[in-house]
């Protein structure tokens, strides 16, 4: 199937600019119910879901869609599933609360058990993350660039999550050799060690598999790679029965 990167760009832009009308709204900014998890939900999220859905199904209806804000199909359904969309219409609720810029919508292609192609968009900076065809690219100020991992073999940068850090971090950061590290909200992470911003990123602490399969699509587009646990052993994997992730350990050398 021919599945055209403009189109999922130009989706993940609107779902953009409907979480930009909530965040610039006070109003509607103030909206927040809180989900069955006790997870917040905001009326962007809900925008950005509508948005994704109704384009997804537009240009692709054969393309099964599993979506954070959408209901949750059950594993005897899915599990058989080749090719699927996997979507978090606004990953980073908590740094969109926090008005910190740091909140993406991500869109991921699956094929089986792993991201073929993915896209990552920052509402707030107008950048954009892509993976389509085993090429990565950033988007920024209208300039669209490839990009590639740092490669480094020392004096290793660690990206750590803004709202997330644990002390299960140290002893990896250590066996790495990492002397610095940065901060960054969302799939940000994943994006900062696609384009050699950082080196490494590791995640002890629960996430949801729409929270990192974009983030996974660039990361190994851009010539990094991504782990389940903390060893470099076995290829992180998606849609299984438990959508909740492993811990994961991604590498940008």
């Amino acid at each position: 199937m021919n599945i055209s990167a403009d189109i999922i760009e130009q989706i993940a832009i609107e779902a953009g600019h409907a979480i930009l009308e909530v965040y610039n709204n006070e109003t509607l900014f103030s909206q927040i119910d809180t989900k069955a998890d006790d997870s917040p939900l905001t009326l962007a999220d809900q925008r950005s879901h509508e948005v994704i859905m109704e384009k997804l199904k537009l240009h692709y209806p054969e393309i099964p869609i599993i979506s954070e804000e959408g209901k949750h199909l059950p594993y005897e359904m899915r599990k058989d599933y080749d090719l699927f969309w996997l979507v978090d219409p606004l990953d980073g609720t908590k740094e969109f609360i926090r008005r910190n810029g740091e909140f993406t919508v991500n869109i991921a292609l699956m094929k089986g058990k792993y991201p073929i192609a993915g896209v990552i968009y920052v509402p707030v900076t107008d950048v954009l993350f892509s993976a389509f065809e085993g090429v990565a690219t950033k988007t920024e100020n209208g300039q669209k660039a490839t990009i590639s991992i740092s490669k480094s073999a020392e004096n290793r940068i660690a990206v750590r999550s803004r709202s997330h850090a644990s002390e299960e971090e140290e002893g990896v950061l250590n066996h790495y050799k990492v002397t610095k590290d940065i901060s960054r909200g969302s799939s940000l992470k994943f994006c900062a060690v696609a384009d050699g911003s950082a080196d490494l990123y590791y995640r002890h602490g629960p996430t949801m598999e729409w929270d990192t399969a974009a983030g996974q699509a660039i990361l190994e587009a851009a010539g990094g790679k991504v782990y389940r646990g903390n060893t470099e052993e076995e290829r992180f994997y998606y849609n299984k029965e438990n959508l909740l992730n492993p811990g994961f350990l991604c590498l940008g050398f």
